[in-house]
């Protein structure tokens, strides 16, 4: 397991003086990458060796938003790997040490080469050690789309949306997503499934609609093909 500390920065929080949902899914992000990296198995690792990690979906449980200038702790750990997936849990605790954010993930192993899944390897596995998976009610990874949809405002790919990757950062999918619900929506899930890679220039259309009491909103490119799903409820 590996966790760090942090205090809720104002660059992090909405009009509400609470952090924002895409700064609790930065900060899952970075701890992923954190830990790798103190393990030795990080991105300059893998990269020299033709690999990558690809997160597949989210599943983001908020039980309460912390608030500007509290104290946090922001967790994770892997809970299993079977053949080129990894499966990965995060967690944010209170200075109490109550769970109040608790996510689920899965990640591909990419051959960067091939452009494909590959099956993870032994020395990137025994890296790290499992620990068990939270307590926590379990979605599932696909999202189903609402069979109405209204049409948004296309979203043209700009450098500020991109990560290293010279993709659209993971994050930025669920910001985008975000921007088309209802003002004062109260979000205690967000889920995300991934199908591709947007880059530069690329436009993303968005498609919103209702399903099961939740959102769900639709990234596609110009063919309709999905670039990501994100629901919240």
């Amino acid at each position: 397991m590996y966790s760090f500390g942090a205090r809720v920065r104002y660059s992090e929080t909405g009009i509400d003086s609470k952090i924002r949902l895409q700064s609790i899914l930065n900060y899952f992000q970075d701890c992923a990458l954190f830990h790798s990296e103190e393990l030795g198995v990080g991105m300059n690792y893998l990269g020299d060796r033709g690999y990558g990690w690809v997160l597949s979906s989210w599943q983001i449980y908020v039980e309460r938003y912390p608030e500007l200038f509290e104290n946090i702790r922001i967790g994770t750990f892997p809970y299993d790997f079977h053949g080129f997936l990894g499966y990965r849990n995060f967690y944010m605790e209170d200075q109490e040490g109550v769970q109040i954010v608790k996510a689920n993930s899965l990640w591909t192993f990419l051959d960067l080469k091939k452009g494909r899944p590959a099956r993870i390897m032994d020395e990137i596995k025994n890296a790290y050690s499992l620990g068990e998976k939270l307590s926590m009610a379990y979605a599932p990874r696909k999202i189903k789309t609402p069979g109405k949809q209204e049409l948004k405002e296309p979203i043209l790919v700009k450098q500020t949306h991109l990560d290293s990757n010279h993709h659209v950062n993971n994050g930025q999918y669920v910001q985008m997503a975000w921007e088309l619900l209802p003002k004062d929506y109260y979000i205690r899930q967000v889920r995300v499934e991934y199908k591709k890679s947007a880059g530069l220039d690329h436009w993303i259309i968005p498609k919103i609609g209702e399903t099961e009491g939740a959102y769900v909103i639709c990234l596609e490119d110009e063919n309709k093909d999905a670039y990501a799903l994100v629901e919240f409820c």
